[in-house]
């Protein structure tokens, strides 16, 4: 293996053959609807393809923001993935990969088909960086988030349940810098709405460490914007 990046749970890994065809990565998304063929090894049976169709795009598992920062702005399928399936292929019709296995909702959550992967275009762009240098660059906010309830609404005197609670910031960290403090709530980010944790992870994934994002927060009654300086996330964090 020659280098790994927990944060989007990808590695890239050296393969000890020759003369192999290389595999052809597609650039741009899927479309929904279209076929999606999944390639791997579920509970140990080697060289299992399912298939199934792509169900969605930009898709987030609800809650995964306080244990894994890689089950963000994923393609959904309805091909079965089981484990074992994880780091195998989704390919399209045409033979191209469109993602990496990364997730899927077993059927005792009540969960009928559904299975995420890794875009393609994020693996190509992890894989690249990890290949020069042997890390991927994240951007950095610099704050912890959590859902708001309607517990803690209430408890906070907050009008709605609304964008996303920032727990805690990090000392001269780039939200700190802006001027974000604890208690504020994230309303939106480059002007995307903020309903979960998981939605500002994804939105992240696409900024780049040292671009400046424009952030609209509510802080009591009132409602600011501000401009935040995404800086690259420190190792301790990865």
């Amino acid at each position: 293996m020659r280098a790994t990046d927990a944060i989007s749970d990808l590695a890239l890994v050296e393969a000890q053959r020759k003369d192999l065809p290389a595999a052809k990565f597609q650039k741009d998304l899927p479309r929904i609807g279209e076929l999606a063929i999944v390639i791997g090894s579920p509970l140990g049976f080697e060289n299992t393809a399912t298939s199934g169709i792509i169900s969605g795009l930009h898709r987030q598992i609800p809650g995964s923001a306080a244990s894994s920062q890689s089950l963000v702005d994923l393609i959904q399928t309805d091909a079965a993935i089981s484990p074992g399936n994880s780091g195998g292929a989704v390919v399209n019709s045409r033979g191209e990969i469109v993602g990496i296995s990364e997730a899927y909702i077993p059927p005792q959550s009540g969960a009928v088909a559904l299975g995420f992967a890794i875009p393609a275009a994020t693996a190509v762009q992890v894989a690249e960086q990890l290949l020069k240098d042997g890390k991927a660059d994240h951007s950095f906010i610099g704050l912890s988030p959590t859902d708001i309830t309607s517990q803690i609404a209430e408890q906070l005197h907050l009008p709605d349940t609304e964008g996303v609670l920032v727990l805690s910031v990090v000392r001269n960290g780039p939200a700190d810098r802006s001027g974000l403090r604890p208690g504020d709530v994230l309303l939106s980010l480059e002007g995307q709405k903020l309903n979960a944790p998981e939605d500002l992870l994804a939105a992240l994934r696409s900024k780049a460490p040292g671009q400046a994002v424009s952030v609209q927060y509510r802080r009591g009654a009132d409602v600011g914007d501000t401009k935040v300086t995404l800086s690259e996330r420190p190792t301790a964090e990865g």
